[in-house]
């Protein structure tokens, strides 16, 4: 897609435009040439949620557990068997999404030895925030949200923002459709990303709200909130080099999305339950007068996705030249790794890049900026890797456009090595796109993904070899071709 990172939805009736324009970084191998791999390096996890690293000169890795406890991993000396946390007298973890959620270290971890955590509490799994000393083995409560109703959509990503303080992500309260009205309501912390000053108290708070949160003064608003319209932001994270915010954000089942903000843009509101992804959510609630901001990616669950779990963009120096500047993410379910980078014009580049192990909940990095992933079940912390993988295919792009009508040619190239003998060429529509016809290919649609198949006369491609094929299609607006290919599950170049 071609939206700018946080482009405001232009609501005629409903609100106005506030444009944004985060630093874009560039990195020098085309996306399409990148290839992620993962080695395991520990087991016996359970149910791991969230990774954290202390820098203190240790090369530590914490990594929480959903039932309640913290872990920590060497790199020399593997997964202790103690844990350094154990809340499991506190916790609420009835329901598969409650428990343990996240951990974040503040910049002064290796003075103080406080740790925050996010988690459901018991009696009745309010999400709450609390600061862990770990020099007195002390919890302190500092914030909690009721969340009884449901279950599910506790989000609990904890995170330190450039600034100094400390960020927090709560789901719209569960159910189904958000039947709470959470996500446009300012009332609640539910459906919300917060920021809150930890490092001082501000009586009878244990934390202070900066004078600059969006909402301060706000009559009958929470002045913790800083952004508002998520459904269940499951995972944030903050850009090192220009302090931007990236947020994968669950769909209802349409729609998986990822935010891109730019620093210090509070005060956002994200769409939710007005809008999922890109589309107006049916049955959904849209306030009047309301600016509602675009994400920059989304895709839909078609292909065997269920939740996006959003990354972080790659800072680290070992693989630096080749994924320096993008954000990596993935999903729960399918574990495809999606790889998204500024364009430089407002857009931006997006390929998948490989595959995940099975139900990965979280991407964590290292101090230096590498990269670990754990999984859900059966529990496992895997050193993520990158590698320069030319394509084995090219995708060449004719679009002719009018009305409410387009018509696509694809010239799909062999650049590989090898000769093929049937293929499949998979790929997405911009929304609101419908394909009427199609020729040299027996193609289906589902939502806006679209599977394409050899016509068996063109089954056998040999190495340099090109074939053709192409759509027709309506349209309700937006005729731009698709961004990305896969060919036999491998990502293609792109050419015009």
């Amino acid at each position: 897609m071609t939206a700018a990172a946080a482009t405001p939805r232009a609501e005629a009736a409903e609100g106005t435009v506030a444009p944004t324009s985060p630093t874009a970084s560039s990195a020098p191998v085309p996306l399409p040439s990148l290839s992620t791999t993962t080695t395991q390096v520990a087991s016996g996890l359970k149910r791991p949620t969230a990774i954290a690293a202390p820098d203190d000169g240790t090369g530590r890795l914490f990594i929480t557990e959903k039932p309640g406890t913290v872990r920590v991993y060497h790199p020399d000396t593997g997964l202790e068997r103690t844990p350094l946390v154990d809340i499991t007298s506190v916790l609420d973890e009835s329901g598969n999404e409650r428990g343990l959620l996240g951990i974040a270290l503040p910049p002064d971890f290796a003075d103080s030895q406080d740790l925050y955590l996010a988690y459901t509490a018991l009696p009745d799994g309010a999400v709450t925030l609390a600061r862990y000393r770990l020099d007195e083995f002390r919890l302190e409560v500092l914030l909690s949200q009721e969340h009884a109703e449901y279950s599910n959509h506790n989000g609990g990503q904890l995170a330190f923002g450039p600034d100094g303080n400390l960020y927090w992500s709560i789901g719209d309260g569960g159910g189904s459709a958000d039947p709470l009205r959470a996500g446009q309501r300012l009332d609640t912390l539910l459906g919300k990303v917060m920021r809150i000053d930890v490092s001082r108290a501000c009586a009878p708070l244990a934390y202070c709200v900066p004078d600059d949160n969006p909402f301060v003064g706000t009559p009958g608003a929470r002045e913790e909130i800083w952004l508002y319209g998520l459904r269940n932001p499951w995972r944030f994270s903050f850009d090192s080099a220009d302090g931007s915010m990236w947020i994968g954000d669950v769909g209802q089942g349409r729609w998986e999305e990822v935010d891109h903000l730019a620093a210090g843009q509070g005060g956002l509101n994200l769409g939710w339950s007005c809008y999922e992804g890109l589309e107006k959510f049916g049955g959904g609630h849209c306030a009047p007068g309301e600016t509602y901001t675009e994400p920059v990616f989304t895709y839909s669950p078609y292909t065997g996705g269920c939740s996006v779990i959003g990354g972080h963009v790659y800072r680290g120096r070992q693989y630096a030249d080749l994924v320096g500047g993008t954000y990596i993410a993935t999903d729960y379910c399918s574990s495809t790794v999606w790889a998204l980078r500024p364009d430089g014009s407002g857009g931006y580049e997006q390929a998948e890049i490989g595959e995940m192990p099975t139900q990965v909940t979280s991407i964590g990095t290292t101090a230096d900026g590498e990269f670990y992933v754990v999984n859900d079940l059966p529990g496992g912390l895997h050193r993520v890797s990158f590698e320069r993988e030319e394509p084995t295919c090219r995708v060449d792009r004719t679009v002719r456009a009018w009305g409410t009508g387009t018509t696509v040619d694809l010239t799909v190239t062999n650049t590989g090595s090898t000769a093929l003998s049937g293929w499949t060429l998979e790929f997405p529509l911009a929304l609101g796109q419908t394909v009427v016809s199609d020729w040299n290919t027996d193609l289906t649609q589902g939502s806006n993904t679209i599977t394409a198949t050899d016509a068996s006369h063109n089954a056998a491609v040999a190495p340099g070899a090109s074939i053709t094929l192409g759509y027709l299609a309506d349209h309700t607006g937006d005729a731009s071709p698709p961004p990305r290919f896969t060919l036999n599950g491998d990502a293609c170049a792109v050419g015009r």
